[in-house]
């Protein structure tokens, strides 16, 4: 099994969902849509994921594989940021960025503040009933979770998981990424409005369908 199993042929079988497509799959892991269905090709070939009308992994003992090999991997080195946005996907709970990612989202990744690449949090909405499941999770891939983020000194790492839990969670998919909807990610930037006026103004240009009635110099917009 591990010699069809590299990085990409892991990932590939944990962002499977049942019936998923191949442009779906990639889509999940934002990764091109041709490594991906030479990832899936090989998968076939050994008879780890299975075609028909959909892609599906044929047995939960395959996917339990790709999990020890993602995370022992993970456990080697620390994922990159990109990574990072990977790894959720891997969970069997659901989450939505909220907070910064949620502008970063909704912007389609045109603002950015608040991180560096040595000190880097993402931020997660999830379930309450699910919290310590998420713990475990990301724990198996070495990257703490806090409830808020922490200073950088306190880190091992320059990856931190920002939890923010809920009796529920509302999700809408904006380039394939899970996000909280629109309303609260702007409700949210103008609570924190000196922060997030250039993005506002941003949201404005963006979408024909609402009227923030902000505006702003460009030289004013964040830079990654």
């Amino acid at each position: 099994m591990y010699e069809v199993l590299d990085d990409t042929a892991a990932q590939v079988i944990l962002a499977i969902e049942s019936g998923d497509s191949i442009r779906r799959v990639a889509q999940h892991l934002y990764t091109p849509y041709e490594t991906v269905r030479q990832a899936v090709n090989r998968l076939e070939d050994a008879g780890y994921v299975h075609y028909d009308d959909g892609l599906s992994v044929v047995d939960e003992r395959v996917r339990d594989a790709a999990r020890e090999l993602v995370a022992a991997s993970a456990g080697v080195s620390q994922p990159s940021i990109e990574e990072a946005y990977v790894i959720p996907q891997f969970g069997d709970w659901p989450f939505a960025f909220t907070r910064i990612d949620a502008v970063y989202v909704w912007t389609q990744g045109g603002y950015q503040v608040g991180r560096e690449p040595n000190d880097y949090p993402l931020f997660l909405a999830v379930r309450e009933e699910d919290v310590d499941a998420w713990e475990a999770f990301f724990e198996s891939f070495d990257l703490p979770t806090e409830f808020e983020r922490q200073p950088r000194h306190e880190l091992d790492g320059a990856l931190q998981i920002v939890l923010e839990p809920g009796a529920s969670l509302d999700i809408e998919h904006v380039e394939g990424y899970p996000v909280i909807p629109r309303a609260e990610t702007i409700e949210y930037m103008r609570e924190n409005y000196a922060q997030f006026q250039s993005a506002l103004a941003m949201l404005d240009r963006m979408y024909e369908d609402i009227d923030l009635g902000v505006t702003c110099r460009e030289t004013e917009r964040a830079q990654p």
